[in-house]
């Protein structure tokens, strides 16, 4: 817990993550940055995505529409939020030379990911009025 708070606070001060260990290679912060950017994309994606079913899909059963969108949307934030700290993770592990920090995360989101899907196969079988 409190490395997760001192991860919280090196959100907003990256600068003192220099601080600890030696310089990693610039090619594998680069990749670690480039692996933030991807899961930003997908956290905009999943907002998108659940803006989209509130938006375009008004005939819905409202339950659905806003359980679908719901969803979606927390999981665009989790998986925002996630970038940030995994991001701070793996630096800090590559300037103190240990293994990169290993996370559920990615099977968390693949099954919320699934479980909306299943929910628009059943919307799209069942018809809009549900």
């Amino acid at each position: 817990m409190i490395e997760f708070i001192q991860n919280v606070r090196l959100w907003f001060a990256p600068g003192e993550i220099r601080e600890e260990g030696r310089t990693p290679d610039y090619r594998f912060s680069l990749a670690n940055e480039r692996t933030f950017l991807a899961w930003l994309r997908t956290s905009l994606a999943l907002i998108g995505g659940g803006f989209a079913v509130d938006q375009f899909l008004p005939d819905l059963r409202w339950g659905w529409r806003v359980g679908l969108a719901l969803a979606l949307l927390a999981a665009g934030v989790l998986c925002a939020l996630r970038a940030v700290n995994h991001w701070v993770r793996c630096e800090r592990a590559m300037r103190r030379g240990e293994d990169l920090p290993v996370s559920r995360f990615p099977a968390l989101l693949g099954l919320v990911v699934a479980v909306v899907a299943v929910g628009m196969v059943a919307v799209v079988l069942l018809g809009w009025e549900g």
